[in-house]
């Protein structure tokens, strides 16, 4: 046996390349596993792969049918082809991944091909069809998937990424008088959005949305956990989500890495099944590492999905004890832009003391350009990067946010630029110190970790952290401790998941 061998040629795809995330074998028959094995001998059962890249889902549906519907269908030709013509559908993404799917489904590039398991095919695609879609452009974006004209409005030569499930008013219409009991699926995540740099739009929340319209018995998609609290476009999304008491079960992966090998995406990633029967309350699952924790649970119990189970009482008792009128530091933190200057701002000769990104330092802004209808110019405030966690992906792994050298302290009469956000702007600079010292605890880090999937640190991700009101002493982590009743049990396990602010 040659050591590490993997014959599956899926799982090698699924290997390759961060660009488009095929689903590894492994991972489909655990999605697959969620639904009710009296499926595979239901000889009527219909199931719909609307994001098809490699085939597996439908693949592995296949494998489960064949077996489960033997006594019903002795005939092994005959039984495959009614699995084939009549219980198998998908949509491929590009035409490329069309070729694809048909070869691991029908085992030929082409469903009536000599040799493809389906004798009942007359046309090549079979019941795994890619049709070629263009956006619609309005405004510069496409109304559809909000894809920019500037990116993706590249002719015939090229992919323009417009995917035909959700590129349709009418997703009932792509299979006439065709209802299916499940649609599963693995979505494409995200479309260039044409802004700085790499700026991207998620795209998979219109999949589900779309997935849902066609009223299917059960849904089971794999996406990213970013959804959980919501920001760019997902905030309308994660309401509903939570909303839904048709969720049945959700697992959630912090390291995508468990999911898919080779493949870093931010906040981990999480898959889920709906029924449409299920009106209770939701079976949640954390995995880290190889290891389960369970919990049953309404999801909407907060505004923002609280992955860590064991974070939720401890989150429960702080909250519990009102501090200074129930108020959060997300009501005191400021938004984006807190004097309206962006990141690209280009420093002046002279001006008004701004703080720009760390390479770049303390320089100047011009006055016109200083936006202060907030007030905090004249005050001592304390800074906090936006992406204080750049470059980890990795949520199972111990998180710092903030320490020494990423935060700023801005005396009166400076601003900075949107590489910061304004942490609290007090009259005192010992207000300040003592606000961050507070900030610095692992306690209040830990509160802010239960709203964060992703590199970037907003106001809204300090909706589990009290305002407590009165900065007048330096704050540590056994002083909170007392104040808020935190057991030794509970706080092994927040030290667990904080760095120390020594460390970066």
């Amino acid at each position: 046996m040659i050591p590490n061998y993997n014959p599956d040629v899926l799982t090698c795809l699924a290997n390759l390349s961060n660009d488009e995330v095929f689903t590894p074998p492994d991972m489909a028959n655990r999605m697959l596993d969620l639904l009710p094995s009296s499926l595979w001998s239901d000889p009527h059962a219909r199931f719909l792969d609307p994001v098809s890249k490699t085939g597996v889902f439908l693949r592995e549906i296949a494998r489960r049918l064949m077996t489960g519907l033997a006594e019903q269908i002795p005939d092994v030709q005959e039984r495959a082809d009614h699995i084939f013509k009549e219980q198998l559908f998908g949509l491929a993404i590009t035409e490329l991944t069309g070729l694809l799917s048909r070869r691991s489904v029908y085992c030929s590039k082409t469903a009536n091909g000599h040799y493809s398991v389906c004798t009942e095919f007359d046309d090549e695609q079979g019941n795994i069809r890619y049709e070629p879609t263009a956006h619609t452009w309005v405004n510069g974006r496409c109304r559809y998937c909000g894809a920019s004209r500037e990116v993706y409005d590249r002719g015939e030569a090229l992919e323009s990424h417009a995917y035909r499930f959700i590129h349709a008013d009418n997703p009932e219409n792509l299979f006439p008088d065709m209802r299916f009991d499940v649609i599963i699926g693995n979505p494409p995540y995200q479309l260039s959005d044409g802004g700085n740099g790499t700026s991207a739009s998620p795209i998979y929340h219109l999949f589900v949305e779309q997935a849902l319209k066609l009223k299917p018995r059960y849904l089971v998609m794999i996406i990213p956990s970013r959804w959980f609290v919501g920001g760019k476009g997902l905030d309308d999304f994660r309401r509903s989500m939570l909303a839904d008491k048709h969720i049945l079960h959700l697992i959630d992966y912090e390291n995508s890495n468990e999911v898919f090998p080779g493949v870093d995406i931010a906040g981990g990633v999480c898959y889920f099944l709906w029924d449409r029967e299920n009106t209770g309350k939701c079976r949640f699952t954390s995995m880290a590492e190889g290891n389960a924790v369970e919990t049953i649970r309404f999801l909407d119990q907060y505004p923002i999905l609280i992955r860590q189970s064991r974070a939720i009482p401890i989150i429960d008792k702080i909250l519990s004890y009102n501090e200074n009128n129930g108020k959060r530091l997300s009501d005191i933190i400021s938004s984006r832009k807190p004097f309206g200057l962006p990141t690209n701002y280009v420093p002046k000769e002279e001006g008004i003391p701004c703080w720009f990104i760390q390479r770049i330092g303390k320089k100047y802004a011009d006055p016109a350009d200083v936006n202060d209808e907030k007030g905090y110019l004249k005050k001592w405030k304390l800074l906090l990067p936006k992406a204080p966690i750049a470059g980890q992906t990795d949520f199972s792994k111990p998180v710092g946010f903030y320490y020494d050298g990423n935060v700023r302290i801005a005396e009166p009469n400076e601003c900075c630029t949107e590489s910061y956000i304004v942490a609290c702007a007090f009259d005192t600079e010992e207000e300040v110190l003592s606000f961050k010292s507070y900030l610095f605890t692992k306690i209040v880090r830990f509160l802010l970790l239960q709203a964060v999937v992703s590199q970037d640190v907003t106001k809204q991700n300090f909706i589990f952290v009290p305002d407590i009101g009165q900065y007048d002493t330096v704050y540590t982590d056994e002083i909170l401790i007392e104040r808020w009743n935190i057991s030794q049990t509970e706080w092994e396990y927040i030290n667990t998941r904080i760095k120390d602010t020594s460390t970066k």
